[in-house]
């Protein structure tokens, strides 16, 4: 990668992480500012202070680290602090209200990801796969990339035999046994030929699942762009946020079960790279990518990990049953468990990516 893509790719990294860190700290920013409590800071990053500047009673800071950030607010845990205003702290709330702080995060994410669908497909449509036999990507490392295909290829014919379709051309690379196969390609209104020999990889399904080894040569199907009302493009919308939450638990659900690899995780260096692929491609695709993201931040952010979202309103879920906050000491004790699990976490995803960027 030249120094002009990696800028590129770093920026795009950048501006996505910024974007859904700040639409996800507004949610808990705007709930607490509306309930009366008091925010003495929004920061994009942790750690140490940057840049800051203070408006009304708020501090509005920049810092350090920038995967994430965070709200402070008054007496987010008992003590001394809350005593001069005990009225604008976060722990004399009501349980419902502290409940409400905490899910406005990710709720603002599944907002965002809904309003970037629907403002996308209203406004160029709806993806859909193309029917034509022509090239949408080439797989890294597999036998496309070895014979020169390249992306927006057509691929007209194969051992002289006509391709008309996507699916022609699919069945055939599939029932091909592995023999070398004979392309007629058009590219740039010129055709030639190219020889390429299938190979035998796992066929996964839309969970990352197993489904058994086909023939494959590394092709990727192209997409057409289908204009749809505004109604249409809101009801979509709906979908395409609920479909990719549900695709994340069930992957989840199946990592945990052992039947996808933990290798297959991805951090910050892999998020880089589909940012900066992705906003190549061009704007509505970096868009799609975006609301992708904002869909995984939220889920990710409500499951009962202490130290997430979700840790915190497991918390609330126990107080209620309670009718009484956990102990001080059982909150910290599972709160150092969790930060613990997240660094670990984020270890074993950085190894991932240097493992992937280096031997691939």
């Amino acid at each position: 990668m030249d120094i002009h893509s990696f800028l590129f790719t770093l920026l795009s990294f950048s501006v996505a992480i910024g974007v859904l860190v700040f639409v996800h700290e507004l949610g808990h920013f705007a709930v607490a500012k509306r309930v009366g409590v008091l925010v003495e800071r929004f920061s994009i990053g942790f750690g140490p202070v940057v840049l800051a500047r203070k408006s009304g009673e708020t501090e509005y800071a920049v810092s350090a680290i920038p995967l994430g950030g965070y709200v402070k607010m008054l007496g987010e845990e008992e003590g001394e602090e809350a005593l001069a205003s005990p009225e604008r702290a976060f722990s004399t709330q009501s349980l419902a209200r502290r409940a409400a702080i905490v899910s406005a995060g990710p709720a603002m994410n599944f907002v965002f990801a809904f309003v970037v669908y629907a403002v996308l497909f209203a406004a160029v449509g709806v993806e859909k796969p193309s029917t034509e036999p022509r090239v949408g990507g080439v797989t890294a490392g597999l036998p496309a990339e070895g014979a020169g295909l390249q992306a927006g290829d057509r691929i007209v014919a194969i051992d002289d035999t006509p391709i008309g379709t996507w699916e022609q051309l699919s069945k055939t690379v599939v029932l091909s046994k592995g023999e070398r196969l004979r392309l007629t390609v058009e590219r740039g209104g010129a055709r030639f030929p190219l020889e390429v020999t299938p190979e035998l990889h796992e066929n996964r399904t839309i969970y990352g699942e197993d489904a058994g080894k086909v023939y494959r040569i590394g092709v990727e199907v192209s997409i057409d762009w289908e204009a749809v009302g505004p109604l249409t493009a809101v009801g979509i919308a709906a979908q395409e946020t609920a479909t990719h939450a549900v695709m994340v638990l069930q992957g989840l659900k199946l990592m945990l079960a052992g039947r996808v690899p933990f290798k297959d995780l991805g951090g910050p260096i892999a998020i880089a790279s589909a940012a900066g692929k992705q906003a190549r491609a061009g704007g509505r695709y970096y868009l799609l990518t975006l609301a992708f993201l904002s869909v995984n931040l939220a889920v990710l952010n409500l499951l009962p990990i202490p130290a997430l979202d979700g840790g915190h309103l497991a918390f609330f879920a126990i107080e209620g049953v309670m009718r009484r906050p956990l102990g001080a000491r059982h909150r910290e004790l599972a709160l150092q468990v969790g930060i613990l699990l997240l660094i670990t976490l984020i270890v074993f995803v950085s190894y991932n990516d240097i493992h992937r960027l280096f031997w691939g």
